[in-house]
């Protein structure tokens, strides 16, 4: 660890940290504005960022840190791969396979090395989009019965997309011939590009205004100024060791069957150690995690952990150690399937953060609901043309020492939003009939838990291709310190003839005109004695219709 604090000046180096953090959501900006599919111009599913040729990162975007995360070992299987000395201006580099250091085929990953006057590499900028479709056994590439890989779209290992300027072309002719929409895919491959090559223009300049050799240096002085931060944060953190144990409602294809995560997490003397021995063995269905989505949920938790105004870059995760069982869920062999690991991670993310809380009740909050509900939807507009439009649902957070939960908000690694009923409708032949926030799904406590929301889905058309991934349809968020559960998920199709079909938390079918899909997402963990709530909070709540019992009710313990 390099710490030399008065070879830099304070305030060059401020000033750099807030550029590469501007660089980051500049190009984060380009994505949104540039990109063609919902789940990414509404959606917001794509993250930015920069790193320095050890592949830690040095600045990032307000984006998702599933994503942030996966970059740096993303960008080592590219730096494996490739000599970063035979590296050219003009190149450009992809990759999505999970095998490879990526996260889930539907993320790509883009790699721009910027070079310096010297004609060295000094940076890379990165995106990374959770793209509309990549093929697979189902439109939207994230089917919940996959028991292999290879049903989940194309994978592709570190390649080079442009070689010196000029396209690879026979990537692009594979890639057009393996995805349903090429045309949206190109689109949102297209921003990547543009927004990549913003991040490349501008550090550039920021290279030429400063010097390539101070610029450097002042990197490294970043990444262990918040290596030093990050480890003197711990050790302000309860210590020891702190066991959790939380399950899924199933791995997609054996339905009644749920899945066992277990975590140990120790703190000690500025270090951050997670053990998942005793979680189960991989599953046949999607919910596997590669590693570098395990670390994913690692690195978020310790930085939801620590002081946020630390700046966030790779000196912050190198305090961290992990044990992943070889041949786990947290840590499958090849071809398991993946494409439904958001919801593993998210719920290790809660996972570790509860283990802390029960050593620290008085300063931690309750559980989240720790859920992204996904749908894909496709078909075939009245004009024949095909559409994939996927819609990402949020649940509600967790109540804290300090106060309610917020409802409907994405946790726990992810940081997208809900798709407007106006960009869903415009889209597909499908018509939003019913977005609300679900009454008494909060975990009732002194601090009540954020709510979900329930959302109703009309289908104009016949032959609608639905894949539904959520959670907690089995396993609620739990309270904190006297507080209740949430309520937990549901899914139910009302078939035209009027006729209720509820469904598994795992789904692949198709609709007809005029059957409708009830989405009720779960609800965030209560944190306090329910009786500690003061009547007018409790009035409030259910004049506001966030609870639909009156408070006499609520503080006679009557929450069920």
């Amino acid at each position: 660890m390099k710490q030399n604090p008065t070879a830099v000046d304070p305030i060059l180096l401020e000033v750099v940290r807030n550029k590469l953090e501007g660089i980051a959501n500049e190009m984060q900006l380009t994505l949104l504005k540039s990109a063609f599919s919902p789940i990414v111009k509404e959606g917001m599913d794509c993250s930015a960022a920069l790193f320095n040729t050890n592949a830690e990162t040095i600045g990032q975007a307000t984006a998702i840190p599933i994503h942030l995360a996966t970059m740096q070992p993303a960008l080592r299987a590219v730096l494996n791969k490739y000599d970063i000395h035979g590296m050219q201006p003009g190149d450009v580099y992809a990759m999505n396979d999970p095998y490879h250091g990526g996260t889930h085929l539907p993320d790509i990953i883009v790699f721009l090395p910027v070079f310096g006057k010297s004609g060295k590499v000094v940076a890379f900028s990165v995106t990374t989009v959770h793209h509309q479709d990549v093929g697979g056994m189902e439109p939207g590439s994230i089917p919940t019965a996959a028991t292999e890989i290879y049903q989940e779209g194309l994978r592709i290992p570190p390649l080079r997309l442009y070689e010196a300027g000029t396209r690879n072309e026979t990537l692009f002719d594979l890639l057009e011939l393996n995805v349903r929409i090429p045309g949206t895919f190109f689109g949102d491959l297209n921003a990547q590009l543009a927004a990549g090559t913003v991040g490349l223009q501008r550090c550039v300049e920021l290279f030429d205004k400063y010097g390539e050799q101070t610029v450097l240096a002042l990197f490294d002085e970043l990444i262990s100024r918040s290596e030093l931060m990050t480890r003197e944060s711990l050790k302000q953190l309860p210590q020891g060791t702190f066991l959790y144990e939380d399950f899924l409602d199933n791995d997609g294809v054996d339905l009644d069957k749920p899945v066992r995560i277990c975590v140990s997490v120790t703190i000690k003397d500025g270090s951050f150690r997670c053990d998942f021995t005793g979680t189960d063995p991989q599953v046949r269905g999607p919910m596997n995690c590669v590693p570098s989505s395990t670390m994913a949920a690692v690195y978020y938790a310790l930085r939801t952990l620590t002081d946020p105004s630390i700046p966030t870059n790779g000196g912050c995760f190198r305090p961290i150690s992990v044990v992943l069982p070889e041949g786990s869920l947290v840590n499958p062999n090849p071809p398991a399937a993946v494409n439904a690991r958001t919801a593993t991670i998210k719920r290790m993310c809660s996972m570790i953060l509860s283990a802390v809380a029960q050593a620290d009740p008085e300063h931690m909050p309750a559980q989240s609901a720790g859920i992204s509900v996904m749908l894909a939807f496709s078909g075939r507009r009245q004009d024949g043309s095909p559409f994939i439009v996927s819609e990402l649902i949020a649940a509600g957070t967790e109540a804290s020492p300090f106060g309610d939960g917020v409802d409907c908000l994405q946790t726990d690694g992810s940081n997208s939003m809900n798709l407007p009923v106006e960009a869903l409708m415009r889209d597909t032949p499908i018509a939003v009939r019913r977005f609300r926030i679900r009454s008494d799904s909060g975990g009732p406590g002194r601090f009540r838990g954020g709510l979900g929301v329930e959302r109703c889905y009309e289908i104009l058309q016949d032959g609608v291709r639905l894949s539904y991934r959520g959670e907690r349809h089995k396993t609620p968020a739990r309270g904190l310190n006297g507080g209740g559960p949430g309520a937990t998920s549901y899914a139910e199709i009302i078939r035209a003839d009027g006729s209720v079909h509820p469904i598994n938390s795992k789904a692949t079918l198709t609709l007809n005109k005029g059957d409708r899909l009830v989405v009720g997402t779960a609800g965030g963990g209560g944190y306090g004695d329910i009786n500690a709530r003061s009547p007018e909070e409790i009035e409030q709540d259910y004049l506001n219709r966030k609870v639909s019992r009156p408070r006499e009710q609520l503080l006679m313990g009557n929450t069920a």
